[in-house]
């Protein structure tokens, strides 16, 4: 597994297990914390955050282990944009 990828599905493992703890202290809050994925704002704007770092690093040529780091800061940016337009 290239290192880019090894280190992001090292974080992604360590977001998943952050969940899961506050699962076991408060039932029902990772279904809140990945309520993001279901909602259509922040899933489009994770979309569009992803297409653009794509087109970016087939562009200056870099290696598509970087991929692994898009998808996952659009990951990310969907969470938070989830957020910033969470009316509770």
């Amino acid at each position: 597994m290239p290192p880019p990828v090894l280190a992001c599905a090292i974080v992604l493992a360590a977001l998943v297990i952050r969940s899961a703890v506050a699962e076991l202290r408060n039932p029902g809050e990772a279904r809140r914390q990945w309520g993001f994925v279901t909602n259509k704002v922040p899933a489009a704007a994770g979309s569009a955050a992803v297409l653009v770092m794509v087109v970016a690093i087939a562009a200056a040529g870099l290696d598509w282990g970087n991929l692994a780091w898009a998808v996952l800061a659009g990951l990310l940016i969907a969470f938070i944009t989830d957020q910033l337009t969470d009316p509770n």
